[in-house]
């Protein structure tokens, strides 16, 4: 007897750092799988490496709709073909309310970014974010980490073993950086340095993001930070409220952005995402001379042939196949 072939749901986020993939399953909702991928710099070929992950694992389950979320969007939602591609602000709203229907603060560290985002009745009502500064971010603390010869997964219980914080810098990565190497030139213990960097980094998070906006309970923290035990333990120390650490935290983004394709209504596009395992695809861009925009024009091709254009001002080239409209 042949096995089974979901029906699911896709939920893609393509961020600079890591891209997320979550698979739903119709009907039910459950979370049949999550996928998160280092990005390096080639979304294209980290989506791909997804794909071939959920082929693997799913056997090629029928996806009925997909949507795309992060930096990434726009490319990921023309390389599965379709038509929902949201912010994260929406997409973390979602997975947050998901995880707790009565959240009224969603605290968001990504690899990039920082974001805070006020809920009420299940919607986003304001929202801030950090994408200039870098501290406090994950790839911020995957440099310290390797820096101090750990993998990042160990900073967390290094910061609970430590009872004296050392006094780390959090306003910039190089003045945080400089003080982390004079603590350890001094020789005070690792433990400390991991947990004075926590606190600072949190410190950092709610004069900066967090700035003039209250954070009320319930609280779910998303991003891959959420898994830092320490920098949980800093949150609940320096504002008084508890941290639900969502299920999902390093796939929230997808995870949301999945649950808006199951919520979309009406034909959705065929969806083209394994053609990525078996087609050539390549993305250039150029400068439109057209008008005085003069956009710089992002183009995909598949197997040497253009067929999506997207990132101009005017609409000229967006959903052309061959060329500009008019």
């Amino acid at each position: 007897m042949a096995p089974h072939t979901p029906e699911i749901h896709l939920g893609i986020d393509v961020g600079s750092v890591t891209t997320k993939v979550v698979a739903l399953e119709a009907g039910t909702g459950a979370l049949l799988a999550g996928y998160y991928l280092r990005t390096h710099g080639n979304p294209l070929a980290a989506l791909r490496e997804a794909m071939g992950r959920l082929a693997a694992d799913l056997g090629r389950p029928r996806v009925l709709a997909a949507a795309t979320t992060g930096s990434g969007r726009a490319l990921a939602a023309r390389l599965v073909n379709t038509d929902i591609a949201k912010n994260e602000i929406t997409t973390h709203t979602l997975a947050a309310v998901r995880i707790n229907p009565a959240v009224r603060t969603v605290v968001e560290i990504g690899g990039q970014d920082s974001k805070i985002i006020l809920v009420r009745e299940g919607l986003a009502v304001d929202f801030a974010m950090n994408t200039v500064c870098a501290a406090g971010t994950g790839s911020f603390l995957d440099q310290q980490a390797g820096r101090l010869g750990l993998r990042v997964e160990e900073m967390g219980a290094l910061a609970l073993a430590s009872e004296n914080p050392a006094p780390i810098s959090g306003r910039c990565t190089v003045f945080a950086e400089t003080d982390m190497i004079h603590k350890q030139q001094i020789g005070l213990p690792v433990a400390d340095i991991v947990a004075g960097l926590c606190r600072s980094l949190v410190r950092n998070y709610l004069a900066s993001v967090a700035r003039g906006k209250a954070l009320e309970a319930p609280v779910v923290f998303q991003g891959g930070v959420a898994a830092n035990a320490g920098i949980v333990r800093e949150f609940e120390r320096q504002t008084g409220l508890s941290f639900e650490v969502s299920p999902h935290h390093g796939v929230a983004g997808a995870y949301g952005a999945a649950l808006l394709a199951a919520a979309a209504d009406g034909e959705r596009p065929p969806f083209l995402g394994y053609e990525l395992l078996e087609r050539e695809f390549r993305v250039d861009s150029f400068v439109c001379r057209r008008c005085e925009e003069a956009c710089s024009v992002l183009r995909l091709h598949r197997d040497g042939r253009p067929v999506s254009f997207w990132n101009d001002r005017c609409g000229r080239w967006s959903g052309a196949v061959e060329g500009p409209r008019g």
